[in-house]
């Protein structure tokens, strides 16, 4: 199991910082951050913000590593562009 070792911020100071977020999921994660910082399990606490426990343990590194920025939302990077640069551009001089 992960366990949650960065402790430079308190339960409160977590909430707090859920309640200025606008990302719903990331307050999700930092609210349950709280309660495991209280003590309560990982499991539990993501079933009791409404999330799937099964995910909890990437959130917990992204916590360890990152602090609560790593608790954001990340957009994902999508798939390698089918042209090349050289393509794309050759492509641009037809269009035109």
């Amino acid at each position: 199991a992960v366990e949650i070792t960065r402790k430079d911020l308190t339960p409160a100071q977590v909430r707090q910082s859920a309640g200025k977020t606008r990302d719903a999921r990331a307050a999700r994660r930092m609210l349950a951050i709280a309660l495991v910082l209280e003590g309560v399990g990982r499991k539990t606490a993501a079933e009791t913000c409404g999330m799937a426990g099964n995910g909890s343990r990437d959130w917990a590194h992204r916590y360890n590593a990152e602090g609560l920025a790593g608790l954001t939302n990340r957009r994902s990077p999508g798939r390698r562009p089918r042209l090349s640069a050289e393509q794309k551009a050759e492509l641009a001089a037809w269009v035109e």
